[in-house]
């Protein structure tokens, strides 16, 4: 019975505790959209709705590829992000609401990006669900940040390159497999991903002259475009 008690207290520990937190975490931010979206759009249930559905995906995967014992600070900042993204997505479907509120959103949701990975650094808690939670947040981001520039006119429908290449590439996968094989880090892929989403918020910008648009979001896009083609190039040549 005594030695069975240190393996029951790790399986606890390991099996629950970064669930338990997420969940709390998750109960926390969520009330805070409720109220944030409730007052800002006069209804919350798309914005909650999306961040549901974000938080099934992300403690599945916790529960199946999580390595740590404890959920960790860099998490909670990325759940954050998720929660602001669910926000903006609420400003997709209330086009009229105050362009700077969200510019402000978008901004922070950006700024807190490298937070988490940072804090995963530090605290020894880096692992490769982090890693993808953290890039999947940034699709999210940029795929609601390309919709509310095209709702809201201040782009054409090309701004949805910027916003859902990455899913494309995932839906190509699907079809050609090679394309779901691990990619080697890069700073490349890293650094245009960060000029794909600055591009994106420069054009929320509300004091953005509107001839900038379309060099910011075609220079943007290209860049996107040459990444992914990097990166489907070297999938296939390694498929063979």
């Amino acid at each position: 019975m005594f030695r069975s008690t240190p393996h029951i207290v790790a399986y606890k520990t390991e099996s629950h505790t970064p669930l338990r937190g997420m969940l709390g975490a998750s109960a926390l931010f969520g009330a805070l959209l409720l109220l944030a979206s409730h007052y800002t759009f006069g209804a919350a249930t798309a914005p909650l709705a999306a961040f549901a559905v974000a938080v099934t995906i992300a403690a599945y995967g916790l529960t199946h590829s999580y390595v740590h014992p404890v959920l960790g600070l860099c998490n909670v900042v990325t759940l954050s992000r998720v929660a602001m993204v669910a926000f903006l997505f609420g400003a997709v479907l209330v086009p009229e609401v105050s362009a700077w509120l969200v510019f402000v959103v978008a901004l922070a949701t950006f700024a807190l990006d490298g937070v988490d990975g940072w804090l995963a650094r530090r605290a020894g808690l880096s692992s490769d669900f982090g890693a993808r939670f953290d890039m999947e947040t940034d699709a999210g981001l940029g795929a609601v940040i390309a919709v509310l520039l095209l709702v809201t006119g201040t782009t054409g429908v090309e701004i949805l390159v910027l916003g859902f290449m990455r899913y494309a590439f995932v839906c190509a996968g699907v079809i050609w497999p090679a394309l779901q094989a691990p990619l080697p880090h890069s700073i490349r892929r890293k650094a245009i991903c960060v000029v794909q989403i600055a591009a994106l918020i420069l054009l929320l910008f509300p004091p953005t002259p509107e001839m900038v648009g379309v060099p910011v979001a075609t220079i943007a896009a290209v860049l996107l475009v040459w990444s992914f083609l990097v990166d489907i190039l070297w999938l296939a040549k390694h498929a063979e």
